[in-house]
């Protein structure tokens, strides 16, 4: 290849004849490419797709290679992180959950409450946090031999320790994982946290190469970082970027100071590694903020540190004990500070305290915790702070009661079990094989969220099979079954025995769909 010589574009590359990507290897920098010719300028954006054959005619292709590191427009050799990727990627794997609990009414009428907002108005929905699991969407249907949900993970230790998401395998049947080499195993759970979403898993695969957990408190804001994982399902991707935000804080997990990041984050990245340019895991990541479920260069991972002292007590107990106070409390504003005879507004003011609880008999409503040991008790990291106390020991905590400053010692709690999500943990529901769709039990809450608040009784339907009897009469995802003929359905158990219809014996449905009752009759056909 001949030398490259400066086009008259700042931080462009001119090339005699057409180059096409095969040479690159995976991890190489492509930014911008910019195109001189004898017409007009024109600029060209262009992916790390490989194309086949010639990637463009009769055009001379500049290509401004930059190292991402560098920060500036120079046009010197990338340094890129191939190296780094062929070094760290076989540490990284793929989680597959082969038969993933189904959540039954509660997610079937979010998901038919969902669609429909969608299919009225496209553009309602707002930003919101998601994680980051691949798994049926609201119109997918069940397949004979589909996988439910897959997400990413990493080996942190060589005899097979492996640490990803607990929204990745929670509620599964079998968890299976599959190394970048293509083999596969079965895994065990070792232990999962529902506070700050880390599993651990152990597989038996012999000797592997393993990450090393660092502390996130290495980098800074403007470091470059890069995650892998495997998005969509497509297979194991890289992507880079840098440490967008330090101790973010999300609404569902106020128990974590999170990374942020613009490195391209999608769905199936879960549990996957977020490293550093020497290979060192600083995060796991775990959430987006997107309104449409992809990457908007808004990714969040879980420090190391946070997922280090996980490790060590789910392998060690296979839960984590945290530190509980039983109260709930607010911040102190100016004119509370005023109000309570404080100098300066500082700690936070309890509103109420549980009973039974810890801090009965220490604590009282109106009082202003300062601190708890050593530590300032400051609102936003008071939940922080309580959890990393220890369950059962004494703790001196420093309040302000009627103006006067005092201390007093209170024995620490355990922090309760999060509730459980009905959306990943709910009752399972029950398979109706001769209708090839999985139904639930319903409440009058749930009846009325899908518009069938009238109905007394009836089973939402919370899975379908393709070309399946229920799918080929038209049933979806959310609707009511009510009656069966002139039968009144209470529970999943009245229809589960029910026969295999056929056009010469059909199946007569009642169904509720979006608000409108109607009878339909199931023959395993498609309707004429």
């Amino acid at each position: 290849m001949r030398r490259p010589t400066f086009g008259r574009y700042r931080s462009c590359v001119r090339f005699d004849r057409p180059r096409t990507l095969d040479s690159l290897p995976a991890g190489f920098p492509l930014i911008t490419i910019c195109v001189r010719t004898k017409t007009p300028r024109k600029r060209f954006i262009i992916s790390s797709r490989r194309e086949q054959g010639s990637m463009l005619r009769a055009v001379l292709i500049g290509v401004a290679l930059m190292s991402p590191l560098a920060g500036t427009a120079s046009c010197a050799a990338p340094s890129g992180y191939a190296d780094l990727v062929r070094r760290v990627s076989p540490s990284v794997v793929t989680v597959l959950v082969e038969e993933e609990r189904v959540s039954a009414a509660d997610r079937a009428a979010e998901r038919a409450e969902r669609r429909e907002t969608v299919e009225a108005d496209p553009t309602a929905l707002n930003s919101i946090i998601r994680r980051l699991l691949v798994a049926p969407t609201d119109d997918t249907v069940r397949g004979e031999d589909l996988a439910h949900a897959l997400g990413s993970g990493f080996v942190i230790r060589e005899d097979g320790l492996i640490v990803t998401n607990r929204h990745v395998i929670v509620g599964a049947r079998t968890i299976r994982v599959r190394l970048s080499d293509g083999r596969e195993a079965a895994a065990d759970i070792v232990g999962a946290d529902a506070v700050t979403d880390i599993a651990l898993l152990r597989v038996k695969l012999g000797h592997l190469p393993a990450l090393r957990l660092g502390s996130s408190s290495s980098v800074s804001v403007g470091d470059a970082v890069i995650a892998i994982g495997n998005p969509y399902g497509l297979g194991q991707s890289v992507s880079a970027g840098i440490v967008s935000a330090r101790a973010r804080t999300l609404e569902d997990d106020p128990y974590i100071d999170f990374l942020q990041t613009d490195a391209a984050i999608n769905r199936g990245n879960s549990g996957g590694p977020l490293l550093t340019a020497d290979g060192t895991v600083i995060g796991v990541t775990s959430a987006i903020f997107s309104p449409s479920g992809g990457s908007v260069g808004l990714g969040f991972a879980i420090p190391a540190e946070t997922v280090a002292a996980i490790v060590r007590q789910l392998e060690a107990k296979g839960r984590v004990e945290r530190g509980y106070l039983g109260i709930s409390a607010q911040p102190v504003t100016p004119g509370l500070a005023i109000a309570l005879h404080m100098k300066v507004p500082a700690g936070t003011l309890i509103t109420s305290v549980q009973t039974p609880g810890p801090a009965v008999g220490a604590l009282i409503i109106g009082d202003v915790l300062l601190r708890v040991g050593p530590v300032p008790a400051t609102f936003k990291d008071l939940s922080k702070i309580t959890a990393r106390l220890t369950a059962d020991r004494i703790v001196t905590l420093t309040i302000l009661r009627s103006g006067a400053q005092q201390s007093v010692a209170l024995k620490v709690g355990r922090l309760p079990d999060p509730v459980a999500d009905p959306a990943l943990t709910g009752d399972q529901d029950v398979w109706v094989s001769a209708l090839g769709m999985g139904v639930a039990d319903t409440t009058a809450e749930i009846r009325k969220a899908i518009k069938a608040g009238d109905e007394t009784t009836g089973l939402i339907v919370t899975q379908l099979r393709p070309a399946a009897p229920g799918a080929l009469a038209g049933i979806r995802v959310g609707d009511l079954v009510t009656h069966v003929g002139a039968r009144q359905l209470f529970a999943a158990a009245d229809i589960a025995a029910i026969g295999k219809p056929t056009p010469q014996e059909p199946v007569l449905l009642r169904v509720v769909h979006d608000g409108s009752p109607v009878f339909i009759a199931l023959t395993g056909q498609s309707p004429p």
